[in-house]
């Protein structure tokens, strides 16, 4: 095959046309027009919001059989909506030193300035550069390439719309990546054959946890406020779980603690309950990671120890 990038689309923003409101509709022979690639492939055309995991395991298994078949890196196109959280799959899964970049647009292509094509070309370029090996899967819109691990969707429609806490791992110059930090890459995680369903619960004020009791799952994931705390009625609620319940931070930036403060529904008391402390992984990204983890028979407490810590 052509060892150049590969490029799926899964539908989303950069997809969609119409006269009035939009509907994903283009594949990605429409989109790479006026790009030099390798293999091409519509694997679904689909608004963010509707991907599954089902769906992304096979996106997955196309771009390894790409890399493997000989391809520099790959190039995974999907809506915005959901592509932080795609981002930490791929990087969770990804086994190779060839990256695997996923990108998207902010503005629909009968939109002025739509962004997509120069997001597109930037995630080619980015994809198939020399600096990007080794550095798992990277998240490239407006013309920032930002490591899986640590973009989030920062606001609703902006063009600037991703952000990284730390900011971007790199720029894209001229068409060119440039990087501010050398490649780091954990090991993947084994692909699951299915990855069990897990709830994603938001703590809040006056919240007595009879949620988690109501939940017939293999974990769950509770965005906690501030460091980690949530109230006297969800801590109780931790305890009785039958299920792991790994524990984050809901503000979109900071990590959780450990041992700062003891009162009940504190970071100390849960982890004394059984709780998982998530780290630096925002809730989102939680929940990816207890789902995979889980699909494969992972410790879930060993996995978010090695991937919630700073490195």
């Amino acid at each position: 095959m052509d060892s150049r990038v590969a490029v799926a689309s899964l539908g989303g923003t950069i997809t969609m046309t119409g006269s009035g409101a939009v509907t994903p509709t283009l594949g990605a022979q429409d989109l790479v027009q006026g790009l030099e690639v390798g293999e091409i492939a519509t694997l679904a055309t689909i608004p963010g919001a509707s991907l599954t995991f089902g769906t992304l395991l096979e996106a997955f298994d196309w771009a390894t059989g790409q890399v493997e078949e000989g391809a520099r890196g790959v190039v995974i196109i999907q809506g915005t909506d959901t592509l932080e959280e795609t981002a930490y799959f791929f990087d969770c899964l990804w086994p190779h030193d060839e990256p695997v970049v996923v990108t998207g647009a902010m503005r629909h292509p009968g939109l002025p300035g739509a962004d997509g094509p120069a997001n597109l070309a930037a995630a080619v370029s980015a994809a198939g550069a020399p600096n990007s090996r080794g550095r798992g899967a990277l998240l490239v819109l407006n013309d920032e390439i930002h490591a899986a691990r640590w973009v989030r969707k920062a606001h609703s429609s902006l063009m600037n719309a991703f952000q990284s806490f730390p900011g971007p791992a790199g720029l894209n110059i001229e068409g060119v990546p440039q990087y501010f930090h050398p490649a780091h890459k954990l090991p993947a995680l084994p692909r699951p054959e299915e990855a069990p369903a897990v709830p994603l619960v938001e703590a809040t004020v006056d919240d007595d946890g009879a949620i988690l009791d109501w939940f017939d799952v293999e974990g769950v994931v509770v965005a906690a406020t501030g460091v980690g705390h949530v109230s006297a009625g969800m801590a109780e609620a931790i305890s009785r779980a039958r299920f792991p319940v790994v524990v984050a931070s809901r503000t979109g930036a900071g990590t959780t603690f450990r041992s700062t403060y003891g009162f009940v529904g504190s970071e100390a008391d849960l982890i004394g309950r059984g709780a998982v402390m998530a780290g630096w992984l925002c809730p989102r990204k939680a929940r990816v990671l207890l789902r995979l983890a889980l699909g494969a028979g992972s410790a879930v407490e060993n996995v978010f120890a090695l991937r919630g810590n700073v490195f």
